[in-house]
């Protein structure tokens, strides 16, 4: 993160600007560490649910290199039941509170519940990772309005317990950059700063394996929006149908280094994932070679 403030269109359109005065700057690939404290996430659901643990590894993330910490206190998995506000409150912003004092790494809250997202960005969170991209509660939108949040809008087709029913696309890239336009528009339109929005094409959400590897493939069409991308394809289950390694999520590391290089070469700005260490490495690979070309 810089300071230095940013003045020219095209340097306004590598910058993510956090409410403090602080920076992302999209000069390289950012990497955004996945912390759930949860106790049924697809991969990693129980291992965090102790606040001092969570905090632990959210801190061993950001030595490892993630600049942007990725708190959920809801699987999003496909069929997980949702929970309440007060319940997911109760998991994500203690820790929230706890890993502000500890870090100035940038925190996201992933929540799609304004309750959970205002009383995150009240004890330090500096983005909103919301998967409905402000469609399930229209509470966010007044609140990323008017407290000028960075906010991911993600593209689901129907809900985390029925995402996976079926899904059918007749042109997913084209699809989901209909939706991104229609997303933009709206959230302008309300008086949300078009410069603190991200875009997510969403992996694994109500996708097949097949729109999964054309998203990957198709990625620059994004880049027509002039916002940053990013991309979760972190330990999802379309790597172990590439690849069967068995049903253990974690087992997928190989299959989601190279989702994250392709996603990179191909245009992401930002990449979540669940190995941090070893996903730096790889992109400063990337980055050494792209400097020397």
């Amino acid at each position: 993160m810089a300071s230095k403030t940013p003045t020219r269109p095209d340097e306004l359109a590598r910058v993510i600007p956090l409410t403090d005065g602080r920076e992302l700057r999209l000069t390289r690939p950012l990497v955004m560490g996945v912390l759930n404290v949860t106790p049924d996430s697809f991969s990693d659901g129980g291992h965090f649910v102790d606040g001092e643990a969570a905090v632990d590894h959210a801190l061993r993330l950001a030595r490892e290199g993630a600049d942007i910490i990725d708190i959920g206190g809801e699987s999003s998995r496909p069929g997980a039941e949702p929970v309440s506000g007060s319940e997911e409150k109760r998991r994500v912003v203690p820790v929230i509170e706890m890993l502000r004092r500890r870090t100035d790494a940038a925190i996201s809250v992933d929540t799609y519940k304004a309750e959970t997202a205002r009383s995150a960005i009240d004890v330090g969170a500096d983005i909103i990772n919301d998967i409905s991209a402000l469609r399930f509660d229209a509470g966010m939108v007044e609140l990323v309005a008017t407290r000028r949040v960075p906010t991911i809008l993600m593209h689901m087709q129907g809900t985390p317990r029925s995402m996976q029913d079926s899904p059918y696309y007749d042109d997913c890239v084209e699809e989901i950059a209909r939706f991104f336009q229609d997303r933009i528009e709206f959230c302008t339109q309300q008086g949300i700063e078009r410069t603190r929005l991200i875009l997510d094409p969403g992996i694994g959400f109500g996708k097949r394996l097949s729109d999964n590897i054309d998203i990957l493939r198709g990625l620059r069409r994004f880049k027509q929006f002039s916002l940053p991308v990013l991309v979760g394809p972190s330990r999802k289950s379309f790597i172990g149908m590439l690849h069967p390694v068995g049903t253990a999520a974690d087992r997928r590391l190989g299959g989601s280094i190279a989702a994250a290089v392709t996603a990179v070469l191909n245009g992401a700005d930002i990449v979540r994932v669940h190995d941090v260490a070893e996903t730096v490495e790889a992109l400063k690979v990337i980055e050494a070679v792209r400097r020397m070309a």
